[in-house]
């Protein structure tokens, strides 16, 4: 018998500012949606529909207290309009639908930075991320801009974006990513994107990233490069990639479309989001 079950609502974003080099990042909410779903039952034992069953565990086992686990049953199951291993924080976002499902199975009321705290320390665990990633699940969690010390786990700042800007993301055919320990050669470079962000110069910042993410991991610059040519506000790596996110405001989509049609992949665009992760109780 279904004693509860709840449904959280996260969605992705793209890169600002990559914080492998120096642990300080940005990021931008987009509207790509993960979908998580907790349901408490009579019995025992953890179930879950997801990829990463290490990771699933993890939150599972921090979010709901052991009394309950010892007394019922749960089971996970997540759905993503995200692609994974592009770079789109796919990860993050399940990270942040999982741990506020579970937290909304057992208690009304959501503490945010909890929840936040339990998807890094499990993506930390589960080995999905390097620095813990706070500038991804903050951008997927609150939406908008967000600026952040992965360190400290600080959300130095946050901000809506402009509603009237999408991303338009190419997914190249080819999907190696080059070695993320190069970036520690620019790591002062890093640093002044960095600031850029901070100081809420987030296209400079972008397109700065972009330069730096190219040059370090010899990967393709000429699809940036077109789409700020197209009209992009600004053109960057996603992550480690390999997507590359082009931001724009409505008038230039369709020229970035086409600029990135010329190369090897496939294109999505996504609205910006700044809406903050929602979880609801299912009647039924």
């Amino acid at each position: 018998m279904i004693k509860r079950r709840v449904r959280a609502t996260v969605r992705g974003a793209i890169s600002i500012v990559n914080a492998i080099a120096t642990y300080s990042g940005s990021a931008l909410g987009i509207s790509l949606r993960v979908t998580a779903e907790a349901c408490l039952r009579e019995g025992e034992g953890v179930g879950f529909q997801a990829v990463n069953g290490k990771l699933i565990h993890n939150i599972v086992y921090n979010r709901i207290p052991k009394e309950i686990l010892s007394k019922n049953s749960v089971h996970i199951s997540v759905k993503s309009e995200i692609p994974i291993g592009f770079g789109l924080k796919s990860s993050s976002a399940v990270s942040d639908a999982v741990a506020l499902a579970c937290s909304k199975l057992v208690k009304d009321e959501i503490e945010d930075y909890a929840v936040l705290d339990s998807a890094v320390l499990a993506s930390l665990d589960a080995g999905v991320t390097t620095t813990g990633a706070y500038d991804d699940s903050t951008a997927c969690y609150f939406g908008g801009f967000v600026v952040t010390n992965n360190r400290t786990r600080e959300l130095i700042h946050h901000e809506k974006a402009p509603t009237n800007l999408s991303a338009i993301i190419f997914l190249p055919k080819a999907t190696r990513r080059g070695d993320i320990i190069k970036l520690n050669i620019m790591s002062d470079l890093f640093g002044e994107a960095f600031k850029l962000a901070k100081a809420g110069e987030y296209w400079k910042a972008m397109n700065l990233n972009g330069m730096l993410l190219s040059t370090s991991l010899s990967t393709q610059y000429e699809p940036v490069i077109k789409a700020i040519r197209a009209g992009a506000v600004a053109a960057s790596m996603s992550g480690n990639g390999p997507a590359i996110a082009a931001v724009s405001y409505d008038e230039a989509i369709e020229n970035i479309k086409a600029a990135f049609a010329k190369f090897d992949g496939s294109v999505i665009v996504s609205k910006i989001n700044n809406e903050k992760a929602t979880a609801e109780t299912i009647v039924g």
